[in-house]
């Protein structure tokens, strides 16, 4: 099956389903209607990151009928659950082709950590998507895992939700998209990144988090760069051929600490020589 998405094209094959064994309590702090289905905000307790996590589902129509795909949607830095749902605009089109959307927070939020608030680019609102393994933050910073594994149930167990799903993201998200799909190929049938921070050990914003939440060992660092990990050709070919890849690059003042260009387009080509059903559509590219 594949759908429309505004300038993007989703394909869904089979995708291996995620246990079903986790009984969450939800608390649903507002519900409001939108293009025939709803716009909805939650919070429960997240056993990944041991930490109240929240999040936003928009459910179109079509999950009265049948369960639906279903859309992560990364934020990037200083964002919440709630900031796709009111900028992005998605809604119509997903009622229209009968896709969820779910918006994870980007990070746990008011647990008093050292450092957890002295800056926005790290720390609240900064989460990066990884499991931190450095202290204070290794107890609570487990947004890998709450993203690819706890959060696909509590949406598997409350909503109309099919096995099918996709991830994609902004900025800070959009470095989460590329390196959760890219790690857990089998999850995802597709991964769009909007001005992602694709090269964050050569960003201020990654060399900034990196330590804080993953300690000096810069080759564990590697394992959360999109650049450096698409760039191992082991991983390309485990890719499924299915997977489409959608890299959207922004020019102007903020693309080179989000990643060079060129880094983006040599990961791609590389991809793109191992699988022949991956797509290169840059909206725009820097002046070299």
């Amino acid at each position: 099956m594949t759908l429309a998405f505004a300038h993007l094209r989703f394909t869904f094959p089979e995708t291996k389903a995620i246990g079903k064994d986790l009984m969450t309590d939800l608390k649903t702090s507002g519900e409001h209607a939108c293009f025939g289905g709803t716009v909805s905000f939650h919070e429960h307790h997240s056993s990944a990151c041991d930490a109240g996590m929240r999040f936003a589902a928009y459910v179109p129509p079509q999950a009265a009928e049948q369960p639906v795909p279903v859309l992560y949607y990364l934020a990037g830095l200083t964002s919440t659950e709630e900031t796709f749902m009111i900028k992005g605009g998605a809604q119509r089109l997903a009622a229209e082709h009968g896709l969820m959307l779910v918006a994870p927070d980007t990070s746990p939020r008011g647990l008093g950590l050292p450092g957890e608030d002295d800056d926005w680019d790290f720390g609240t609102g900064a989460g990066f998507y990884l499991d931190a393994t450095a202290e204070p933050f290794s107890r609570h910073y487990k947004l890998d895992t709450y993203v690819t594994r706890e959060l696909p149930q509590v949406v598997a167990e409350h909503f109309s939700a099919s096995d099918a799903r996709g991830i994609f993201g902004h900025s800070m998200g959009g470095h989460g998209a590329l390196t959760l799909s890219l790690k857990n190929p089998d999850l995802y049938a597709s991964v769009s990144a909007f001005a992602p921070v694709s090269a964050p050990m050569r960003a201020p914003w990654g060399m900034k988090a990196f330590p804080g939440y993953l300690g000096t060992d810069e080759e564990l660092w590697r394992e959360h760069d999109a650049s450096g990990t698409a760039a191992n050709p082991a991983l390309a070919r485990r890719l499924r051929p299915q997977l489409l890849l959608h890299l959207h690059l922004h020019g102007g003042p903020h693309t080179t600490p989000r990643g060079d260009p060129r880094t983006v387009c040599e990961m791609t080509d590389l991809l793109c020589i191992e699988l022949s059903a991956i797509s290169f559509q840059p909206l725009a590219r820097a002046e070299s």
